[in-house]
């Protein structure tokens, strides 16, 4: 998913800086923006060890704390499902990488499979309550579209590494581009 970025980088809902490893060393900065504070410290510590420079920031999302066009790329692994508002921080995410810069997205989304989605449906806000806003029923692939980003790249697939991971099992992983004009 990494492979190929260049340039200053911001990594969007870094967690615990799991993703810091697989830069590639073409990367000049990586800016890891994380709101919760527990996951923040073990962000830091991470980006000692990282092989890229990582500065670890507080922020949100729907409020991205770097200047316009300051990103050649965007990084959104695993949190397009939970943040309060998807199409703002796609905005944020677009305002923020430089034309013709590149966002580079895993997630899980909504099911195509009618009965799955209905299910999603159903359950979706239970599991939002208990997967830390994490919701099942989101287009996210035709929510970047929506926010002006054109997608290059994307495969569909299913992921269930256990059987609780089912209905969260369908994802996304691609590369979208800002418009260079």
């Amino acid at each position: 998913m990494l492979a190929g970025l260049g340039g200053v980088v911001i990594e969007v809902g870094a967690g615990n800086g799991m993703n810091f490893g697989r830069y590639p060393t073409t990367v000049r900065e990586v800016i890891a923006v994380e709101p919760e504070a527990y996951l923040r410290k073990h962000a830091e510590h991470a980006a000692k060890c990282a092989s890229v420079p990582v500065r670890v920031v507080n922020g949100t999302a729907s409020r991205l704390p770097v200047d316009d066009a300051s990103a050649d790329a965007g990084v959104a692994s695993l949190v397009l499902c939970s943040v309060t508002n998807q199409a703002t921080a796609l905005a944020e995410l677009y305002r923020v990488i430089k034309p013709g810069g590149e966002l580079r997205f895993y997630e899980h989304v909504a099911a195509r499979d009618p009965s799955w989605a209905r299910r999603q449906r159903r359950v979706d806000p239970i599991w939002t309550h208990l997967a830390g806003g994490c919701h099942l029923t989101r287009d996210t692939e035709q929510a970047i579209i929506d926010a002006g980003f054109v997608i290059d790249d994307i495969d569909r697939f299913l992921f269930q590494p256990c059987w609780t991971a089912k209905l969260a099992a369908e994802h996304i992983i691609g590369r979208a581009r800002r418009p260079a004009t």
